[in-house]
């Protein structure tokens, strides 16, 4: 018989089986879509196949039997234990099993995908063709994890630790399965950011990804309070009502409790290896110069900088709505009130960075031009932000690090994109708005025919990359309804015709028979009447940012690298590693 519940429950690990809890480690039981799950788990996006390319071993499938309900069982909920031996001896057996280490990395998958889906109003899918995407919990022996669009898959390694010599899973760290799995969400909604282009492009991947594994953990109360109270036990007023210090919430307290405790078990035992780029992230004070000092311009530690101002935002999005709370005897603070409360910033916060990769460009990314999309993206939704003010502290906290939106295309007050001109002369009536809901034809025609208004240049190749429907509730509670296009040019050409058709110079110690790829592309946001609302370009013939991309990829010897995905995010991660 079949449930008529959107969701079940899961188990899964909270963050790392090296973070405990009171002595425990710490499990969780997590919503996850409703779905007919077959083995592996297989569902309808996710499909774990269990293979060990190192050992050449394939693993029995997780099997998801059935209770008296009709739901899928969970043989991993912790029960209530008669001593804390039995307690560890469960835990020992839990972490051991394959089994678990499938529904581990497929709860968690759901988890972040419905996150994204939540936010931007509308399904979400993969860059590849299909609607599963593999993920392999043991791919192989390496302390690493990445994605990989050429093999539609996320893989997930294991190693032997150095230091305490047991094996290491990567798959049973909860951010880094968040971290891999938003990589390949966000190649789904935006394919050109893995394209070679500008050093904020390249380092956006790895920056956004790591907030995002960080702000969903906040979804999870054991966490947060194993990460605000460590080893101490918050004085109790009554049962029910636990305090904490003040100077335990100031913020830079805050960010040595909570982000230090992020990845614990990959962190130490390799070290300082992946997960520990949140931890320098979150050492990373305001300064507007790191983006030009050499050390930031290898793009993951240039995405931390990226990181971090997103994670100062939330500390004091966060310190902020701790401060409206009231304190009791000694200065202290409601526990659950201060995990409540950071659980809202973490949310909104999130929810707010993925909708702004609506409003972004589809080519040649900087991290100015996010921060426009998420500027604008939230006044489309929380027109009234007067309460908190959050578009104007993350504003000021991403200047701190010199991070600043493009002023030419941009409002001054607000920082937020220039709404399209409601002047410009756009034919509307010789295409069919509700077949550009979903049509690529018909939303290629509005843009052929229109491209004068559009100031769309006549070179190269202009294809639509996508149109995607969104639906958003708003402040007032009515629906925003929006439409979302994405069109690319693509112009090749010989490195002699860059002056003719870009109007740009060619390095000096460039041959004039060097074939290059020069992008040009905007995203068309129409409203629910079909007028456009704003138009984000960057324009084929903008020849400072033609130049500066070109020298930055002449320079890092880039020129004629492909997008492979794959090996680009495993280079990576193994580099951080090391």
């Amino acid at each position: 018989m079949s449930s008529a519940q959107n969701h079940r429950k899961l188990t899964i690990l909270a963050q790392d089986p090296g973070v405990k809890v009171a002595g425990r480690i710490a499990f969780a039981s997590v919503d996850v879509a409703n779905e007919i799950v077959a083995d592996g788990p297989t569902g309808h996006r996710v499909k774990v196949i269990d293979f060990d390319a190192s050992a050449n071993v394939l693993y029995a499938p997780r099997v998801f039997g059935a209770d008296a309900k009709g739901q899928a069982s969970d043989p991993f909920r912790p029960k209530a234990w008669k001593s804390a031996a039995a307690r560890r001896k469960w835990e020992a057996a839990t972490l051991a099993n394959p089994a678990f280490h499938a529904q581990n990395v497929y709860a968690i998958a759901m988890r972040t995908l419905a996150r994204f889906e939540r936010a931007l109003g509308r399904r979400v899918r993969w860059s590849f063709p299909g609607h599963q995407i593999s993920i392999a919990p043991h791919a192989f022996c390496d302390a690493n994890a990445y994605y990989s669009e050429a093999d539609r898959a996320i893989f997930f390694g294991y190693f032997r630790s150095p230091t305490s010599r047991k094996t290491v899973f990567t798959c049973l760290s909860h951010d880094i399965v968040a971290h891999e799995t938003t990589h390949a969400l966000l190649d789904g909604l935006r394919d050109g950011f893995t394209d070679p282009s500008t050093p904020d492009q390249a380092a956006f991947h790895e920056g956004f990804a790591d907030v995002v594994a960080l702000l969903s953990v906040f979804s999870l109360k054991e966490i947060v309070e194993a990460a605000l109270l460590g080893d101490r036990r918050a004085p109790a007023m009554r049962k029910h009502n636990r305090l904490i210090p003040a100077a335990a919430l100031r913020l830079e307290a805050l960010a040595d409790s909570m982000l230090l405790g992020v990845g614990e078990q990959f962190g130490a035992e390799t070290g300082g290896a992946r997960a520990n780029a949140l931890r320098r992230s979150a050492a990373l004070k305001p300064n507007r110069g790191y983006l030009a000092q050499a050390r930031f311009q290898e793009e993951h530690d240039r995405g931390e900088v990226f990181a971090a101002a997103m994670l100062r935002s939330f500390l004091l999005m966060w310190t902020k709505r701790i401060a409206a709370l009231g304190t009791f005897e000694g200065d202290k603070y409601n526990l659950e009130r201060v995990i409540e409360e950071g659980a809202k910033a973490a949310d909104n916060l999130l929810t707010m960075a993925i909708r702004a990769l609506d409003y972004c460009p589809p080519v040649d990314l900087t991290f100015g031009d996010y921060l426009a999309a998420f500027l604008t993206a939230d006044a489309q939704t929380v027109p009234d932000d007067s309460r908190y003010a959050y578009r104007a502290l993350v504003r000021a906290t991403f200047e701190s690090y010199g991070i600043t939106v493009p002023a030419r295309l941009t409002v001054r007050a607000t920082g937020e994109w220039r709404q399209f001109d409601p002047a410009a002369e756009i034919a509307y009536d010789r295409t069919h708005f509700d077949s550009m809901l979903h049509d690529s034809e018909e939303v290629f025609r509005f843009v052929w025919e229109n491209r004068k208004a559009l100031k769309i240049g006549a070179a190269g190749e202009l294809h639509i990359n996508s149109v995607r429907p969104s639906i958003r509730q708003g402040q007032d509670g009515f629906l925003l309804r929006e439409t979302v296009c994405e069109y690319v040019q693509v112009l090749r050409l010989f490195s002699s015709e860059l002056e003719k058709l870009v109007g740009i110079e060619r390095p000096a110690d460039m041959a004039s028979n060097v074939m290059l790829t020069v992008y040009g592309g905007g995203t068309l946001i129409f409203d629910e009447y079909g007028r456009i609302k704003y138009h984000v370009a960057q324009r084929l013939e903008d020849g400072p940012r033609q130049a500066a991309r070109l020298d930055y990829l002449w320079k890092n010897d880039l020129i004629g690298s492909a997008r492979d995905s794959g090996g680009r995010f495993a280079d990576m991660h193994r580099n951080r590693t090391l």
